[in-house]
């Protein structure tokens, strides 16, 4: 069992990986590196699930996880596709090119 001063730490580093990746959706203009980022947010919640699963002794937490795990794996397969077909019609992966896509 771990002191309850460890779970702090790793609460922290959700925190850091959660910012960092929200810094990556807000400042980068290239849609991989939006998804990318979107991964790292999705990543750092499911640390946070499984630290507080582990505080309070309950599996819930990290079923909970293992669902989030999944649909990010989709949310990926996904993304990834609609970027390659954009890439294949636009030649660009830049974010601010697919605005023009309203037309």
């Amino acid at each position: 069992m771990l002191p309850l001063s460890y779970f702090n730490y790793y609460l922290a580093l959700g925190a850091v990986l959660f910012a960092i990746g929200a810094v990556g959706v807000i400042a980068r203009r290239n849609a991989l590196i939006a998804l990318m980022s979107v991964e790292l947010m999705l990543n750092a919640a499911n640390l946070t699930l499984v630290v507080f699963a582990r505080a309070q002794h309950d599996m819930r937490g990290q079923a909970v996880a293992f669902l989030t795990i999944a649909v990010a794996a989709a949310e990926a397969a996904v993304g990834l596709a609609i970027v390659v077909g954009v890439f294949r019609n636009r030649r660009s992966t830049q974010l601010d090119d697919l605005t023009m896509m309203k037309h």
